[in-house]
């Protein structure tokens, strides 16, 4: 059986010394991963548009039933990204016995962690109840979240062959299987939903067996591939799948537990800052809410390339070229600050649009679109603080570095802009403003804190 590879991630004839070979190669690496995060976001989008069909309790109780199932899969997300940093290593120093051991593990974590973590959504209501939600839509989140639980284990274990993938330098294949997934979930939503052609009449519960029947079929998919499919199958990946490799699997919790909390933290606060903005008015409310949905399309692109900066960091501290792990953070940032910067000129030219376009441009909504249009605007800084604090801390995590990007996170966005969110919002009467200046300057401190240990640490690297 193949134990070593000679990982080859620049073409044979390119040194790889220069900087412009590792903006091609991170690119290679990003733009499928973005594309493929967005192909995410257009099933979500979908489902919600379909059980929109069904009236507006629908769409209040999956609002709910995602904040339920958000938060126990964010949890096990955090888990299972650890594969790829291990399985980059391990590539970049040849080991394919620990790439295979990497994979391994993150799919037991996948499979273990998905059982209690079934247990949120599946007492959705109780939760939902305990939390002063209504009855009627406390009871609907329910229906949807018993179609949503059992599709956890194959959504996280699709997580774990994505990840391996793109450490070898293929992350080509979960694109494609996303951009299949797409058009085949908003069939089954709404076959489920509706009950046609001889299908039950599920309502709720059909949009949420849809996606686990969607997740199960990407999940097998994705297996297929890995194990029949070159490269991939020339590292055996699935060999002795039922032998649990103890050591490593306590360090991909060790990485990957931190990296969950800090998912949390961010989830949390963003939760909080919707219920600030519920306590200033309902139109701040709207408008917090559409503004940070174009963050979170906006968003796919520096999450995509810090999926890249994990796997070049991971290479080349695999390789122990400590030049190589400096290069490829600084290049992931520079990246990021410059696509983002021309995506964030360009929502800020078009906020007023991107306002009437959720809410039309009739006198009634004009005040929620203005609001909107400032919120956009003052997100001009926060959209570029979050970018670099995802991308720096993709390259930390190539470095196994996750659990001071936990106590970081805990000061930019508790310690820093919740408290500033809370003052400016309501003791210096910026209202809604003032929410995104704290989440703004909180999310600005928690990058710099970010940068400033990646370089560090890259600095300890070359002695």
């Amino acid at each position: 059986m193949l134990d070593t590879v000679q990982p080859r991630s620049q073409p044979q004839g390119v040194q790889p010394n220069h900087l412009a070979d590792e903006f091609v190669e991170t690119l290679r690496l990003a733009v499928p991963m973005m594309l493929t995060q967005l192909g995410q976001i257009a099933m979500m989008t979908t489902d919600l548009a379909l059980i929109g069909r069904l009236g507006e309790d629908a769409v209040a109780a999956a609002a709910l039933a995602h904040t339920v199932y958000f938060v126990s899969f964010t949890f096990g997300l955090g888990l299972v990204v650890a594969v790829s940093p291990l399985a980059a290593q391990a590539f970049g120093a040849g080991d394919v016995r620990r790439l295979r051991h990497a994979l391994r593990a993150g799919l037991w974590v996948a499979l273990l962690i998905s059982l209690p973590m079934m247990a949120s959504p599946l007492y959705g209501e109780q939760i939902l109840l305990a939390l002063g939600q209504a009855p009627h839509s406390a009871a609907l989140a329910q229906h949807y979240l018993n179609g949503l639980a059992w599709g956890i284990a194959p959504a996280l274990g699709f997580v774990a062959l994505r990840s391996m993938m793109s450490a070898v330098n293929r992350p080509q294949a979960p694109l494609w299987i996303t951009l299949a997934a797409i058009p085949a979930n908003a069939a089954l939503v709404y076959l489920l939903i509706h009950g046609l052609f001889g299908l039950p009449q599920l309502g709720l519960l059909g949009a949420g067996l849809a996606t686990t029947l969607v997740n199960a079929a990407t999940f097998a998919a994705a297996l297929g591939i890995v194990a029949l499919r070159k490269p991939f199958a020339d590292y055996h990946p699935l060999a002795y799948l039922w032998r649990i490799h103890w050591p490593l699997m306590r360090q991909l919790i060790a990485i990957g537990a931190p990296i969950s909390l800090s998912l949390l933290m961010e989830y949390g606060l963003f939760s909080s800052a919707a219920l600030l903005m519920g306590l200033i008015s309902t139109s701040a409310l709207a408008a917090h809410q559409i503004a940070l949905q174009v963050t979170a399309v906006l968003f796919m692109v520096p999450l995509g390339i810090s999926m890249a900066a994990t796997v070049r960091v991971g290479h080349a501290f695999g390789r122990n070229e400590p030049a190589a792990v400096r290069r490829a953070g600084l290049v992931a940032a520079l990246l990021g600050i410059a696509l983002v910067s021309a995506l964030t000129i360009a929502i800020v030219l078009g906020r007023y649009a991107l306002g009437r376009l959720f809410f039309g441009s009739g006198e009634a909504s004009a005040a929620t679109v203005e609001l909107t249009a400032t919120l956009l605007l003052v997100g001009a800084t926060f959209f570029i603080a979050d970018a670099l604090q995802t991308i720096i801390g993709g390259a930390l995590r190539g470095l196994n570095d996750t659990r001071m990007t936990l106590v970081f996170a805990a000061i930019g966005y508790w310690c820093i802009a919740f408290p500033i969110a809370w003052i400016l919002a309501f003791h210096a009467g910026l209202g809604a403003v003032g929410v995104w200046i704290g989440l703004s300057i909180g999310t600005f401190v928690y990058a710099g804190l970010l940068i400033l240990r990646f370089r560090m640490l890259a600095r300890r690297l070359g002695g």
